[in-house]
């Protein structure tokens, strides 16, 4: 790890009065930044001009290779067969990549500075300053110039919209991400019979999104090509081309797994199997998927026009597809983060359904007025910290409500998601999938 002013062991010599001074300071900032909730001139507010008698070295690190170390440590955590929930490995990490924030992202450098946060005086992960992801369509928050800029991926929306953007310079960290944690969250048996020696089999998967190739800034559909890629086998595909869910294509695709026993992993947006629902239930169409089958669904259950409780969704595609609701796995996550949250039922079946994510990331629950973390129990906003996003910003204030679910006996304690704070706007794939299918309906 590199040395310097956010060395972990210099930091801690400084004394625990700092996270006092610090947590106050967070707590006075916050009611002027919350005023009003108005979006409009939201960069002047969020990122407001360097105040002159702040005395810093400036924005550029003296140690441009510190990033290169952080990530190298980060690639080889997420390499790991087993995930460690390691807490001095988690902090030392994220101040490291907060200090490289600071200094190569100037928005976010003035955002944190505002609050009294700067690599001196923060101790804590906890006290990284967490950006909300309205800023994501406001200003480029990135540690980089443009023109080292690989990737850009956006926010649904219209083209009338202003969309969020998460710029990467590069794609190493984000897919070493979000493999490790589908292998472990979603088929968590194929990393078990490798870890043995075993041979594993490619995965038949069925991708109820557009491509990559269609939607080259959909960071979704860059997750599940870069996952087909990876475990899938010939197969494997896209069945929703040009707007249009390909019906008969699937259907092929589901005879041939019940009749040759090869089990099949579905892919998609919630509402994506919703069309699938109204497009198969009048048919009378059902199928037998074979053991091993299972299901991933992501971006809510709220469509455009309409919602579906997930009970609801969960049972008619256990009639349509024989996979048991106890296989299906809801995905959380979102464009501005560099890595995904899963239901835990394949990592422990026995326990709560309840959101876990890899040990590369951080959940706080937080009173919206406050500032502070809500009781064991009570609803909170969800703030995330994610080490993926070394290159962007790492501490990510969402606009989702969430509430703690523990594990009896010891397991990892999760999160479950309550849905969108009052007053924050629709988005998401699974609102945009109901957009482009609506025709098909």
């Amino acid at each position: 790890m590199p040395s310097g002013r956010c060395d972990r062991a210099s930091i801690r010599a400084r004394g625990r009065s700092l996270v006092d001074d610090t947590s106050a300071l967070h707590r006075s900032w916050r009611p002027r930044l919350c005023a009003g909730r108005d979006h409009r001139g939201l960069p002047e507010r969020l990122f407001p001009a360097r105040d002159p008698r702040v005395k810093r070295s400036g924005f550029v690190s003296p140690a441009p290779e510190a990033r290169a170390a952080l990530d190298r440590e980060l690639l080889d955590w997420m390499a790991e067969p087993e995930w460690q929930r390691d807490e001095t490995r988690f902090e030392t990490l994220a101040l490291g990549v907060f200090a490289h924030q600071f200094h190569h992202c100037p928005p976010y450098a003035r955002f944190a500075e505002a609050r009294g946060c700067t690599p001196e005086r923060v101790t804590d992960w906890r006290e990284i300053p967490p950006v909300p992801t309205g800023a994501f369509k406001e200003v480029a928050l990135r540690g980089f110039s443009s023109a080292e800029t690989v990737k850009t991926f956006r926010t649904s929306g219209t083209s009338g919209q202003k969309r969020g953007a998460l710029h990467l310079d590069t794609l190493a960290l984000y897919e070493a991400s979000l493999l490790a944690s589908l292998e472990t969250l979603l088929v968590p048996d194929r990393r078990s019979k490798s870890a043995e020696g075993g041979q594993s089999e490619p995965i038949h998967i069925r991708v109820l999104a557009p491509s990559a190739t269609e939607m080259p800034e959909s960071s979704l559909s860059h997750m599940f090509e870069t996952f087909v890629a990876k475990f899938g086998s010939r197969a494997s595909g896209f069945d929703i081309v040009e707007g249009h869910l390909c019906i008969e294509s699937l259907i092929e695709h589901l005879q041939h797994a019940q009749e040759s026993g090869e089990p099949v992993l579905l892919c998609g947006t919630a509402f994506s199997f919703v069309h699938l629902l109204e497009k198969l239930g009048p048919q009378g169409r059902e199928f037998c998927c074979p053991p091993g089958s299972r299901l991933m669904e992501t971006g809510g259950f709220k469509g455009q026009s309409r919602e579906m409780p997930a009970a609801d969704l969960y049972a008619g595609l256990e009639r349509l597809l024989g996979i048991s609701p106890s296989h299906m796995v809801n995905q959380y996550g979102m464009t501005e983060l560099g890595s995904q949250f899963y239901d835990s039922v394949w990592i422990d079946p026995e326990g709560p359904r309840r959101k876990i994510g890899p040990p590369w990331t951080r959940v706080r629950l937080l009173d919206p007025e406050t500032g502070l973390e809500v009781k064991p129990g009570e609803p909170g906003m969800v703030v995330i910290y994610d080490l993926a996003n070394s290159g962007s910003v790492a501490a990510i204030q969402t606009a989702d409500l969430g509430r703690a679910v523990p594990a009896p006996g010891g397991g990892p304690t999760g999160f479950e998601i309550l849905g969108r704070r009052p007053g924050a706007e629709a988005r998401g794939c699974s609102i945009a999938a109901d957009e482009m299918l609506g025709t098909d309906a």
